[in-house]
């Protein structure tokens, strides 16, 4: 990284930087050390920890442990680079006021999403989760006189993907690859469609359900998509279709989500996310054969740490630069 004028810069120069990277999981502070030697930086596991340095931290790394009652102590913050693509844990109205900027992490976790989406796709239409733990049962399943029992194909089949942004858009394209018919729904249908062979807006959703043998959900959690998957729609999907969420657990009515998958009125869903999170250990989902729950992992992977440093160091190169146009740009 290079230094930069004083004169123009949105931020502290390289030398007067304070960079806190605040998570539960992702070690972001040594690769990044690495990156660039000579910047301070601290790191932090825990909120009380956060709340502790947040007066002193000029730019700040994080995602779920932001809570918004650490605006007024966040007296030098001047740019946070949130790790998650979600964004709706922040006060965006009162980073304004405060002269914070504040970017997304879209994009970073693009690959492993739609990979993971198609995952829990083929664990179903594969019956993957069912051999394995066939496997700890040490049972040699015999042949399937049922053909509704047996593995599944997917070309031919049709797949309904809501919200074709970048990881939607790639999730459509693995689709394409296994001969699949794919319908994309999004906000602005005139944005195009993709590698989706067509496109609709949200409002026509309900009319292309009957049609979906894979519904996907990789859409935004917002007002226009709260609840979007509620009994109505699931009614109109068919027995034999499949739900897919890697969204956000908000954009499904997980309680008649539960009763369509006991009543047997949809076949199987992959659930990567949950309205409550952790999902609860009473939840009837955990022990439904037709479904496979991961535990909001879709965007983990060994490269994670090294996409979002990517994104933050663009950033910081452009605010150096008194740039005010962000990467991913939400305040």
């Amino acid at each position: 990284m290079t230094d930069h004028s004083p004169i123009t810069a949105l931020i502290p120069p390289m030398d007067q930087i304070k960079i806190c990277f605040a998570h539960g999981a992702y070690d972001m502070k040594p690769i990044f050390a690495r990156q660039a030697p000579g910047i301070e930086t601290v790191q932090v596991s825990t909120y009380d920890d956060l709340l502790k340095v947040i007066p002193d931290v000029d730019v700040l790394v994080t995602s779920m442990m932001w809570k918004n009652d650490l605006l007024p102590h966040a007296k030098r913050l001047k740019y946070l680079q949130s790790v998650s693509s979600g964004t709706n844990q922040y006060d965006k109205a009162g980073f304004a006021a405060q002269g914070i900027r504040l970017a997304s992490g879209q994009g970073v976790n693009m690959n492993a999403v739609s990979e993971h989406a198609i995952g829990l796709m083929l664990s179903l239409t594969r019956r993957l989760a069912t051999a394995r733990d066939n496997q700890h049962k040490a049972f040699w399943r015999p042949e399937q006189r049922d053909p509704m029992l047996r593995e599944d194909e997917l070309p031919g089949k049709t797949m309904v993907i809501v919200g074709t942004g970048g990881i939607g858009d790639r999730i459509a394209k693995i689709a394409k690859a296994f001969d699949m018919k794919v319908i994309g729904v999004r906000r602005d249908p005139a944005k195009g469609r993709g590698h989706a062979d067509e496109v609709h807006a949200f409002t026509d959703l309900k009319s292309l359900l009957r049609q979906a043998d894979v519904l996907v959900l990789s859409c935004p959690l917002t007002e226009e998509t709260a609840n979007i998957i509620d009994a109505e729609a699931l009614a109109l999907l068919k027995s034999t279709a499949l739900l897919i969420n890697v969204a956000r657990g908000g954009c499904v009515d997980e309680a008649a989500l539960t009763k369509a998958l006991a009543e047997g009125k949809i076949a199987g869903a992959g659930l990567d996310v949950f309205a409550a999170e952790p999902l609860a250990a009473e939840s009837a989902l955990w022990k439904m054969e037709n479904v496979v729950v991961t535990p909001h992992t879709a965007g983990e992977t060994r490269r994670y740490e090294l996409n979002v440093l990517s994104l933050l160091e663009q950033n910081l190169e452009r605010l150096w630069d008194g740039r005010s146009d962000l990467v991913n740009q939400i305040v």
